[in-house]
């Protein structure tokens, strides 16, 4: 233990202070948010310039279909991140080894299954996601390309949360920057030289992602890891994938609700605004999605940050510095969605036009940011507070928050409010239902911290 390096002994989880570890954890996390966002950006700036308009309207077609490539390897990914860091704050580097080979094992076999499923049913599905005739094509091309990839993808992703979890935020940080790097390089020369469209900027994601892929294992193949393979533990146990699934099913579902979400946009989208303006409008959501999540992003650096923290010291019993990692996690996540808030209202035409200069597209996306971010401050509140049930392993919370945002009250106001206003009306259904998500989790924690404190208290803790 002595010859590893004291920077990365999760035992200090539970005895520096808490705003230095969210410091040390969650700015390399925010640090590979904040790269992989603009990786997102600039790759549908070049999609946008490089090949047109509706190529981004494909591009956003894909997005539903793209939350459930990540939901597959989030139910498995963050499930094994949160267990392995109760079992650190437990002492027990046994299981917390026997989670890294499970993990493994899952995000390779969950990759073929839905992988090779989604492959053969590939234009059905896109098409039911809101495809047209004029944008299949776009969205076919980037997506196969996607999907051949997703063993790389899944494995990466999915051991770069358990690098982070297991007390190495710095090289998690280090796997983001390789593979966005080599994507921002790679994909400029396959869309504008090799003039692949979008399937170059689909084939730009894959490269990186294996070149990330490689050092991500070589680390859990190293034996100076605190947690590694180990070819002599357990690779699919039954009682460590039901822990994972159930843990991980909050992300799960909140991607899949996502998925679902999407679609119900699209299509209200695309009924609003007719033949014409439905795909440009698509294409407007899909800008306006592009930079929502810049700002998200930067909060899920800060819940991954979290996340260890809150595992290791619920595990160890520190409930006195579980609320105050929580209480700070609220702070940081509200004043970073109300920056994005300001941004997106005082400059929407600017963010537009880095993805195209079609006047028109332009206009929808402006009404779309001022309306939609009306309550986008306390968004990051919302964030911060689901995954913090998550990280203490009480998915039942973290899922029906993930549920009430993004399912229970947007598909409501969904089906009222663009009959009223159109694609204004599709704008201010998510901006209601960000808010009433951020009153009933706001409560959910009040009640949950009181009531445990409480129980603890009693105890005689």
């Amino acid at each position: 233990m002595n010859s590893k390096s004291k920077s990365s002994n999760p035992t200090t989880l539970g005895t520096l202070p808490i705003g230095r570890l969210l410091v040390q954890y969650s700015v390399p996390a925010i640090i590979a948010m904040v790269a992989t966002s603009l990786y997102n950006i600039i790759d549908s700036i070049f999609i946008g310039r490089g090949v047109g308009p509706l190529a981004i309207s494909g591009l956003a077609i894909t997005f539903p279909l793209m939350n459930l490539v990540i939901a597959f390897c989030t139910l498995v990914g963050v499930g094994g991140a949160t267990i392995s860091s109760i079992f650190m704050g437990q002492n027990n580097l046994k299981r917390a080894t026997d989670v890294v080979n499970n993990v493994l094992t899952l995000c390779l076999i969950h990759a073929a299954v839905f992988g090779g499923l989604t492959l053969i049913f590939l234009d059905p599905i896109l098409y039911f996601f809101g495809a047209t005739p004029e944008t299949i094509e776009y969205a076919r091309e980037f997506m196969t390309v996607i999907l051949y990839g997703t063993p790389i993808s899944y494995v990466f992703l999915g051991l770069n949360n358990l690098m982070r979890a297991t007390g190495y935020p710095a090289k998690a940080m280090i796997s983001a920057f390789i593979s966005v790097g080599i994507n921002i390089i790679l994909a400029p020369i396959y869309i504008f030289v090799f003039d692949w469209g979008i399937a170059g900027a689909a084939f730009a994601t894959i490269c990186a992602q294996f070149v990330a892929f490689i050092w991500v294992l070589c680390h859990f193949l190293s034996r100076k890891s605190y947690v590694h393979l180990n070819i002599h533990a357990r690779w699919l146990q039954w009682s460590l994938i039901k822990r994972m699934y159930g843990i991980g099913l909050s992300p799960f579902l909140m991607n899949v609700t996502a998925c679902v979400v999407v679609v119900f946009l699209n299509k209200s989208l695309l009924d609003c605004g007719g033949a014409e303006m439905g795909n440009l409008a698509v294409g407007a959501y899909g800008i306006i999605n592009r930079i929502t999540m810049f700002f998200v992003m930067i909060v899920f650096g800060v819940t991954q940050g979290m996340q260890p923290i809150l595992g290791f010291n619920f595990g160890a019993g520190n409930w006195d510095r579980v609320k105050k990692t929580l209480r700070i996690g609220i702070y940081l996540g509200f004043a970073i969605t109300t920056v994005g808030w300001a941004i997106a209202e005082l400059l929407p035409d600017r963010l537009s036009g880095l993805f195209t200069t079609d006047p028109t597209l332009t206009d929808i996306a402006r009404h779309g940011f001022r309306v939609y971010y009306v309550c986008f401050p306390v968004v990051g509140i919302q964030i911060i507070i689901q995954n913090f049930f998550q990280s203490i392993g009480k998915p039942a919370l973290s899922i029906f928050l993930s549920l009430t945002r993004q399912l229970i009250f947007l598909l409501p106001l969904l089906a009222i409010l663009p009959h009223i206003y159109g694609i204004d009306g599709v704008w201010a259904s998510m901006a209601g239902s960000d808010f009433l998500a951020f009153v009933l989790a706001a409560v959910t924690a009040v009640v949950m911290v009181k009531r445990h404190t409480r129980k603890l208290h009693a105890a005689g803790k």
